[in-house]
């Protein structure tokens, strides 16, 4: 099982011949979800949804799939048209995507500021054969069940490092891959690495670049 970086939120999965991309957004590679079989997007903000990219996914699959909750699905009305199956999750929902089986987690955003009004957002828990892997998106929800692969979002408006300390040591994974890293540069997100892997040395914390991959065992 292979997961690649592409850029910021998003990332692709693959395996047996199965492609999911997670929350290909307008801070991701343009062509984050081309070849993809299916793409789960956890909320509607633009960094984690951008319609350009799911058009040019479609252009190379017209049987691309769409998973998300109710809020966006909305959105993506017209994409019906371009030949697109958009599914609707919410919490507690399994599914199987693109070839993995898949647990739906969380309900709402993580709070920017109290005069910001909180959207729906859903996190994605994919089976993989080396233990599972998930995406919270813009939140800190914790699975009920076991997490091996943590993509975790270091950096944002809503966030600090000490709560991604605590959000990593709640989870507890075998390892960490770092996400939502878009607006630091290489000596903000050194910093966090150092405070991360310091305050919790049992999780195998990574980050990768744009483009980079990891073979997950």
């Amino acid at each position: 099982m292979r997961i690649e970086k592409r850029g910021h939120a998003c990332v692709r999965l693959t395996h047996g011949g199965g492609t999911l991309v997670i929350d290909p957004g307008g801070l991701s590679e343009p062509d984050a979800a081309v070849g993809a079989d299916a793409v789960a997007i956890t909320h509607e903000h633009a960094d984690h949804f951008d319609a350009d990219r799911l058009h040019a996914a479609l252009k190379a699959n017209p049987d691309l799939e769409v998973h998300t909750h109710a809020g966006i699905a909305e959105k993506l009305g017209p994409l019906a048209d371009l030949g697109a199956r958009v599914v609707v999750h919410a919490h507690g929902d399994t599914a199987r995507i693109a070839g993995f089986d898949v647990d739906v987690y969380g309900e709402r955003h993580a709070v920017i500021h109290p005069d910001i009004p909180v959207i729906t957002n859903i996190g994605f828990r994919v089976e993989t054969p080396s233990g599972a892997v998930f995406h919270p998106g813009d939140s800190f929800t914790v699975p009920e069940d076991p997490v091996s692969t943590l993509l975790v979002p270091v950096h944002a408006p809503w966030s600090k490092t000490a709560e991604v300390v605590d959000y990593l040591r709640a989870v507890a994974p075998r390892s960490a891959l770092a996400v939502h890293d878009g607006l630091l540069n290489g000596t903000g997100a050194g910093i966090v690495g150092t405070l991360v892997t310091t305050l919790a040395p049992d999780v195998d914390y990574a980050r990768l670049e744009p483009g980079q991959g990891r073979d997950l065992d």
